[in-house]
């Protein structure tokens, strides 16, 4: 399948430089395309090669194409953010080639008959799902998945095969849930009683909003008493884990193993770097980026960067630093002493 680029760019939107009539075939890298694809140049450290590229159109800014658009003999796409029109492309591209879905119920999964499936649904092979469900138009459940007792599935959501979607849970429109997530399943809720753990009912559920997409084996718990929630545009990696009670802001993404305990409060538009850490009960404003490898042990109220960690360094290095770290306490009490007795002897020498 191919596409015209005066085509793209309607849909799309940019400047087009260049002949509306190529057809484009697909998105390629800058090394690998060729004169049936289209590339793009995000990265400035990257010009040269991109004036060198052999693809048909090349999707750039207008800084980048002051600087190499002269020495570019295809096409050119201006526009303002190239890798976010270099997603929205690919998307298009994918839709020209994705199988379509057909709708209906396979033969082998179980619905139970309060379910209500939209008839344009697409239930799969040796999927289970439970009474008074509500799947609406258009959703897809792949293979072997589970969706419990009352959840709600919005319109265009997929669910990847061997989803664990738990009862009375709640996800919106065009949502994308990968093989393996567990969403529903109980937070981790004990009382201790003389050294025994009593367990607390998780009553709760989860509530995710619309566009959110949550990666293979990542696991979101229900609330205990109140609900867990995933708002509008959130982005979940793989192998993350998202506590009981936890809030997390519209369009607030997170790379992979990011762990994140009960009752948390994070804001919209945050980062989280993969395995990044948040303790239990803290609050996260909006617009706050957290690095790979951090530890959040209190509440950040204020938006910008953050880092919680060493940098890296060999084992023998690191060791010393760790030692010195060790005994900056009693270093502190001695300078604390060395400063009194140099003010002593500053001010004996005065008189």
């Amino acid at each position: 399948m191919s596409s015209r680029l005066g085509k793209l760019v309607e849909r799309l939107g940019g400047q087009l430089i260049g002949d509306a009539d190529i057809e484009i075939s697909g998105i390629a890298s800058l090394s690998d395309a060729d004169a049936s694809h289209i590339t793009f140049l995000s990265n400035p450290k990257l010009r040269t090669q991109a004036a060198q590229t052999k693809a048909a159109a090349l999707i750039i800014s207008s800084a980048d194409d002051a600087a190499i658009g002269a020495d570019y003999q295809g096409a050119r796409i201006i526009t303002e953010n190239p890798y976010a029109y270099f997603a929205k492309a690919a998307q298009l591209f994918v839709e020209q080639r994705a199988t379509p879905v057909v709708p209906g119920i396979h033969p082998t999964a179980a619905v139970h008959p309060s379910a209500q499936v939209a008839s344009t649904a697409c239930i799969g092979p040796h999927a289970v799902i439970e009474a008074d469900v509500v799947i609406a138009d258009h959703a897809v459940i792949d293979a072997g998945c589970f969706v419990g007792r009352a959840a709600r599935i919005g319109a265009l959501t997929h669910f990847y095969a061997h989803v664990v979607f738990h009862g009375a849970c709640e996800i919106g429109e065009r949502g994308i849930i990968h093989s393996g997530a567990v969403i529903g399943a109980d937070g981790f809720g004990f009382a201790n009683e003389r050294g025994v753990w009593i367990k607390i009912p998780q009553t709760g559920k989860v509530v995710i909003g619309n566009d959110v997409e949550v990666g293979a084996n990542t696991t979101i718990d229900r609330g205990a008493l109140e609900d867990t929630v995933i708002e509008d545009g959130v982005k979940l990696d793989n192998q993350i884990q998202i506590g009981h009670n936890c809030h997390i802001g519209a369009h607030t993404a997170m790379a992979g193993c990011v762990g994140v305990a009960g009752s948390a409060k994070i804001g919209k538009f945050c980062t989280f770097g993969g395995a990044a850490m948040v303790l239990g009960h803290l609050t996260i404003v909006d617009n706050v980026h957290v690095s790979s490898g951090s530890m959040v042990s209190r509440s950040l109220l204020e938006p910008g960067q953050y880092t919680g960690f060493y940098p890296l360094a060999k084992n023998a290095e690191w060791e010393k630093s760790a030692a010195i770290v060790r005994n900056l306490s009693s270093m502190r009490e001695k300078i604390r002493e060395l400063e009194k007795t140099l003010k002593s002897l500053t001010g004996n020498s005065n008189e």
